[in-house]
């Protein structure tokens, strides 16, 4: 809504300025012609109102009114504004729609391992004088939502059952609409501490300020999921005495004030073996377990991924543990809840990074520097750098070193799904060549010679389908890459 109220003091320039007196003496002379009652003609204070920031319930009747006063009658203009005005509108409308409770969702039933971070969090969150803040940073399906509950659970089972519960899902990763509004979060916070409608101020820094005094003394508990970003943060932290408070994010939450930062990895080999025992069940994986390693390791020791091989496995015992290696393993995974899971991140990436992204998958599962990414995306070490630093902090990629780049062995799939799709044949063997050249001329980890680029070149026949010479390119390139 800031973002349409900008623009329309930008129209409101373009028209030389009226006053806001005039802009009213026009609505009026349009209301009245369309014969609407001067009982419904707006105070010039109410119109000077439409040109204000941080609005959230805006008279779109209004708005329409006042730009029609500003740019005339011409109905493919009026059209444009009328268009972006319900595309705000109706994004506020799903901002404003929150999931918020005043207890906590059931913890993991299978939860394993975290035996570095429990005890920390534990430490860090226990009861004491001044206000506490956790948050749990980490790749998509790494289990910062499981950990995060199974901590709280914890937490409430020492305390008793006094202490009061606040739990929200943010929505900061979600593909299908925007994160929740926290005025919204905090509206129905106060509601849940014992705030009737007619008592919650309007402003988010009156209900941001009300909800911090109903909180002091009370040692809450406060567990916000999905956070998108530090700026939906801030108003939601308690900031008082007693108050505990743990975050779950895919984000890097730097800005923080008074905040322990956590990274939660995928989980080491033994946990990885008991989550597929949890949720598979002991005897399917019993016959073999130096295969249950392998397939923890081509999963990259991921929850999620884990979880969803291990429910395969359970309900279809006709399978032997082999069937599970390599390709179908990772479809499988993909399948259930990975790749929706790293496509809700990958969307809200600029386009240039979701570019090197799947650009990445042509290059071979081992560390990546910046010149290598501006090799595959022929850009300037500078902005490969950018984009890598995004990644980071979207959590899909990792810092092995400085200047050191590795994705993990699920997100290097779905980026070769999407490679495929998103990006021409014509586009892939340009960023091959231009990673061959790198290999060629630079003393770097890769090491090519001519004859892979035209062999290479020559690897796909033209008139197939563009997506066999995609696929092909991709497959081939890799291996190159590798040799």
């Amino acid at each position: 809504m800031d973002e349409f109220i900008t623009e329309l003091r930008l129209l409101k320039a373009w028209a030389a300025d009226p006053s806001i007196t005039e802009i009213t003496r026009r609505i009026h002379r349009d209301w009245q012609r369309a014969g609407r009652p001067r009982g419904e003609w707006p105070a010039r204070s109410t119109v000077g109102n439409c040109f204000r920031v941080g609005r959230r319930r805006p008279n779109s009747d209004l708005l329409l009114a006042v730009v029609q006063a500003l740019a005339g009658t011409d109905e493919a203009i009026l059209s444009v504004w009328r268009q972006s005005l319900r595309t705000v509108l109706g994004e506020a409308e799903a901002a404003a729609r929150v999931s918020a409770y005043d207890r906590l969702p059931a913890g993991p039933s299978a939860f394993v391992g975290r035996t570095d971070l429990v005890p920390r969090a534990e430490v860090l969150l226990a009861s004491g004088q001044d206000a506490t803040t956790l948050a749990l940073e980490g790749m998509p399906g790494v289990g910062k939502t499981s950990l995060a509950l199974h901590i709280a659970h914890r937490l409430l089972a020492e305390d008793g059952t006094d202490t009061p519960v606040l739990f929200a899902n943010l929505r900061g990763s979600t593909p299908l609409g925007p994160p929740a509004d926290p005025a919204a979060v905090l509206e129905t916070f106060l509601r849940l501490l014992g705030i009737t409608g007619d008592r919650i101020p309007y402003g988010l820094h009156a209900r941001a300020a009300l909800y911090r005094q109903l909180l002091a003394g009370t040692g809450a508990l406060i567990v916000l999921d999905d956070a998108a970003d530090t700026e939906q943060l801030h108003p939601l932290l308690p900031r008082t005495r007693g108050c505990r408070t743990v975050i779950t994010s895919r984000h890097t939450l730097t800005g923080l004030s008074d905040t322990t930062r956590l990274s939660v990895h995928p989980l080491d080999p033994h946990d990885s073996v008991e989550l597929l025992r949890a949720t598979a069940g002991a005897e399917r994986i019993a016959p073999d377990i130096p295969a249950v390693h392998q397939i923890a390791d081509q999963l990259g020791h991921l929850p999620l991924a884990l979880s969803a091989i291990g429910r395969h496995m359970r309900n279809h015992p006709i399978w032997a543990l082999i069937d599970y290696y390599r390709e179908p393993l990772i479809t499988l995974a993909l399948e259930d809840g990975v790749r929706a899971a790293l496509s809700a991140s990958d969307a809200r990436l600029p386009k240039s990074t979701q570019r090197l992204l799947r650009l990445l998958a042509l290059h071979p599962r081992q560390e990546v520097d910046a010149a290598t990414a501006a090799a595959l995306l022929g850009e300037p070490s500078a902005a490969a750098e950018h984009h890598l630093t995004t990644l980071t902090a979207a959590h899909l990629i990792e810092r092995t070193a400085p200047g050191r780049f590795r994705l993990h062995a699920l997100v290097h799939a779905y980026a070769e799904e999407r490679i495929c799709i998103d990006e021409p044949a014509t586009h892939i063997r340009q960023a091959l060549s231009r990673l061959l050249e790198h290999g060629r001329s630079h003393d770097a980890a890769v090491r090519l010679e001519t004859r892979t680029l035209r062999a290479l070149r020559l690897s796909v026949p033209r008139q197939h389908a563009e997506a066999d010479e995609e696929t092909g390119l991709l497959q081939q390139g890799r291996r190159a890459v590798a040799a």
